[in-house]
């Protein structure tokens, strides 16, 4: 059933930010979205996150409705967001950054979820007993999807991955994301550009000025 999003509106101070975005990412597709900044593709993660209010519409995954929801219930539904700025703890290490949603959520699985994903990098494996301040950007960007998929299992939300990794690192996050198209995950990827995931997604969406439309000048 994937994620569906109908007639969405998101004010922020009384401020109209969203205004009638209807969008659908098909279970175990991955979309993208494109937008410059400020068009608005943060605040419409941020709202299926429940970070932000709804003021009108709906956000359904899996069926169930998501809008007016508490944030925390998406870990239940194993919905997982990665940020633009990674928001990682510098003074913990890798390993711990990566099993904290574990531990908030209550997981019971962490261990193997954890190899899961050292299996899909074994590079973060390398220095999961580095802090994460002694990290690159780009490896910090490695970590921070690593940390997202320990409970986003079934819905991930990438937002800007590829924004400011050098492009050896990029190549690789592309690598990581094509790899993850077989297991079973659905994902929204948001960026200003398409360079990077052009060939990764199924569906493309623009975003311009607070209202989406479907891309069909790239779609497949």
């Amino acid at each position: 059933m994937g994620l569906q999003i109908d007639r969405l509106d998101v004010a922020i101070e009384g401020i109209d930010i969203l205004r009638d975005i209807s969008l659908n990412v098909r279970e175990n597709h991955m979309a993208g979205l494109i937008g410059s900044n400020g068009a608005g593709k943060t605040t419409l993660i941020r709202a299926v996150m429940g970070l932000l209010p709804v003021r009108s519409g709906s956000i359904r995954f899996a069926g169930e409705e998501l809008a007016g929801r508490p944030a925390h219930e998406r870990g239940r539904l194993r919905i997982s967001y990665m940020p633009e700025e990674r928001r990682l703890i510098p003074d913990l290490t890798v390993t711990e950054n990566m099993l904290l949603p574990a531990w908030a959520l209550g997981l019971d699985d962490a261990d193997q979820r954890l190899e899961w994903i050292y299996s899909l990098m074994p590079e973060i494996a390398d220095f999961g007993s580095r802090k994460a301040l002694q990290l690159s950007g780009g490896q910090q960007k490695l970590v921070a999807l690593g940390r997202a998929l320990m409970p986003g299992r079934r819905l991930l939300l990438l937002d800007e991955p590829f924004e400011g990794v050098a492009p050896v690192l990029a190549r690789r996050l592309s690598s990581v994301l094509h790899d993850l198209r077989g297991q079973g995950l659905t994902v929204l990827l948001a960026e200003s550009d398409d360079t990077h995931s052009a060939d990764l997604v199924d569906d493309h969406y623009r975003i311009e000025r607070g209202s989406v439309t479907a891309d069909t000048t790239t779609a497949a």
